[in-house]
């Protein structure tokens, strides 16, 4: 699938972000020939990791969160990451923007620890998803069901567990965002 003429956001945490789980599909969708947003919580540099121990590299945000808005972009990716995931879903501006996605029926991404971001944002009920595994019971616990897989796709939501799935993740994300707003996107918005 080509993106041409689509405009995807990725959000980024200020620190924390696991790096090819922002840097692989950020690459995919540019290699699409989609445009990627970088959205942050502040503006500058963020700091990304390798298995939330070791310093990555930096990445320049483009917008921050304050200055945008899910009619703005036609997909979004949420890269995971513990820390990074942790500090998005206790921004309410970035919870805010993720149930717009939603409501607007747009594809979304999201892999890792991701979809903590997704729970606060109430988004998981009567979805089928991945995750890391610790997140099982949260997800199950926010009315989604967890499954063990390499990539999971549900209405325009797509998932995976970690950076070991991210050719999976990467190539179906890039076919969600390809395929446009997903009519069942919205019943939980």
């Amino acid at each position: 699938m080509k993106l041409e003429g689509k405009t995807i956001a990725i959000l980024i945490a200020p620190r924390g972000t696991e790096q090819p789980e922002f840097a692989q599909p950020k690459a995919a969708v540019e290699a699409a020939g989609g445009k990627v947003t970088v959205i942050g919580l502040q503006a500058g540099e963020a700091e990304t990791f390798n298995n939330d121990l070791d310093p990555g590299a930096r990445f320049t945000v483009d917008k921050v969160i304050d200055d945008v808005a899910a009619s703005e972009f036609d997909g979004l990716v949420i890269p995971g990451g513990c820390v990074g995931a942790d500090t998005l879903r206790g921004s309410h501006k970035v919870v805010a923007f993720v149930r717009d996605f939603f409501a607007a029926s747009k594809p979304v991404a999201a892999i890792c620890h991701a979809p903590w971001t997704l729970i606060e944002a109430d988004q998981l009920r009567g979805r089928t998803l991945t995750s890391f595994p610790t997140l099982k019971t949260d997800i199950e616990n926010a009315g989604g069901s967890w499954v063990d897989r390499e990539v999971v796709v549900d209405q325009g939501l797509v998932t995976s567990r970690d950076p070991n799935d991210l050719p999976a993740f990467c190539a179906k994300l890039v076919e969600a965002f390809g395929e446009g707003k997903h009519a069942v996107q919205a019943e939980n918005a």
